[in-house]
């Protein structure tokens, strides 16, 4: 009978435990719903554009790619990521002034390495035809242009000291703040 008193007693103080633990699980999730809606919130309410869980800026100046990715990283965001084709078309569908805009794609490390500045290999791809070609050696850089010969197929690479528009993505999964 004490054995199975002390085994009770074990299991209650285990289970008070995990009890508390899920009580810290549940706060934490909730702070962060909280902060989550509120950069949501702020994200609506200045010139940002939403597709999906990100939220997106569009430029209206122009400056060089290594420019245009320092004033999205002061933003608390990034060049654009395009990770599928749906978010390929809203971007197509935003920009409908035919100005190119920077993209966080490059092979600036290694050429022909196309890398997102996140660090990801390119896998979802939508060069225009013979893109790209690295022109007289100096096409380190993506540039999306809505001069496309065909519909998905916009991506040119172009010399990183060109000055074009860009667009900044926030992820609102990831673990970034956006400055407001």
């Amino acid at each position: 009978l004490t054995e199975e008193k002390d085994q009770l007693k074990n299991s209650n103080k285990d289970l008070t435990e995990e009890r508390d633990q899920l009580k810290i699980s549940y706060q934490n999730l909730t702070e962060e719903n909280h902060i989550l809606h509120t950069k949501y919130d702020l994200l609506k309410q200045i010139e940002w554009k939403k597709f999906g869980s990100s939220f997106y800026f569009f430029s209206t100046e122009q400056k060089t790619w290594s420019d245009a990715r320092k004033d999205c990283r002061e933003r608390g965001a990034d060049l654009v990521i395009i990770n599928s084709r749906e978010e390929q078309k809203f971007l197509i569908d935003q920009e409908k002034q035919k100005n190119d805009f920077w993209i966080g794609l490059t092979d600036q490390d290694t050429e022909s390495v196309w890398k997102w500045v996140d660090g990801q290999k390119l896998t979802h791809k939508f060069w225009k035809t013979h893109e790209p070609n690295d022109a007289y050696g100096q096409e380190d850089c993506a540039v999306f242009t809505n001069t496309a010969e065909a519909y998905y197929k916009t991506w040119n690479d172009i010399p990183c000291f060109r000055r074009n528009k860009w667009v900044c993505e926030f992820n609102l999964t990831k673990n970034q703040e956006p400055y407001i």
